[in-house]
């Protein structure tokens, strides 16, 4: 399986661990909050400004 943008942040962390180091690499602390269960991994790109091709493929590499 792998990781896309429309997969929600608790979804990712649920099934892959290990993507919670590369989340946090990016800058993306948030990985714990309410909001994360949500929020979807392009949504979470784009509010902090980051390339969601270059986060997809680090998080894609990581797991």
């Amino acid at each position: 399986m792998k990781i896309t943008k429309d997969m929600t942040i608790g979804e990712v962390i649920r099934q892959f661990p290990k993507s919670v180091e590369v989340l946090m690499g990016f800058g993306m602390g948030c990985v714990g909050c309410p909001s994360a269960q949500a929020e979807t991994i392009g949504e979470a790109a784009q509010v902090h400004g980051l390339n969601i091709d270059e986060l997809l493929e680090a998080l894609n590499k990581g797991i």
